[in-house]
């Protein structure tokens, strides 16, 4: 085998393997020992009646989302009940989901950190989860 031929294997080996580590990792469960601590951080506050410190926790969209009808958002966190111990911690690229005890929380990947889509969810068979805050 010449010498070239040898490198472009070698090459064509490294790219294909490159490409099913990527492909792997892209969908795989990654855990991420900062969410739990958002989550952790979260509920913390939920615990302790600090409102605005648990939705500045929350994905944009869910502080807006519990704006809507004059409702506050420190006022609606507060509505959570003790979530349990944690159970798992799954992330897939930018959403990850937190599952606890008596609780199921999801959350996404900003620029800034991980934030709180949706608290205090529960699953329903076949039907999407509910959730006493965002979803």
């Amino acid at each position: 085998m010449s010498r070239s031929v040898g490198r472009h294997a070698v090459r064509v080996m490294l790219a294909t393997a490159t490409a099913l580590l990527v492909g792997v990792s892209g969908c795989s469960s990654v855990p991420d020992a900062r969410i739990g601590a958002v989550v952790d951080r979260f509920y913390g506050a939920v615990r302790d009646g600090r409102g605005d410190a648990a939705c500045a926790l929350l994905a944009p969209r869910t502080v807006a989302e519990l704006g809507v009808g004059g409702s506050d958002c420190a006022m609606s966190v507060l509505e959570l009940r003790p979530p349990g111990a944690l159970r798992t911690v799954a992330a897939w690229g930018s959403e990850a989901q937190v599952r606890l005890a008596a609780d199921t929380v999801f959350l996404h990947r900003f620029p800034e950190g991980w934030r709180v889509r949706a608290a205090g969810c529960r699953p329903r068979g076949d039907e999407p989860y509910l959730c006493v805050v965002g979803g």
